[in-house]
């Protein structure tokens, strides 16, 4: 059995809520997993720039993530 790496995981965990940026005409790119365990997105789209887009990335985003990926400590727009 391989295991699958912590950006995997992430990478799926976006995949989750994805539908919901989209659904708002947003998307999301992960950019990098740091070795203190920060996960770096981009808001694209609509999400970029939105004035509840640091409420997305906090309330919706990091916490889908945590909740997959529990090693992850934070989520941060890059």
């Amino acid at each position: 059995m391989t295991a699958i790496s912590i950006k995997d995981r992430v990478s799926k965990a976006l995949e989750r809520v994805r539908p919901y940026l989209q659904s708002d005409g947003g998307d999301i790119d992960l950019i990098e997993v740091t070795d203190d365990m920060t996960v770096k997105v981009k808001l694209t789209g609509a999400c970029h720039g939105c004035p509840y887009s640091m409420q997305t990335l906090k309330a919706g985003v990091e916490q889908a993530i945590i909740r997959e990926v529990p090693e992850i400590k934070r989520v941060i727009s890059a």
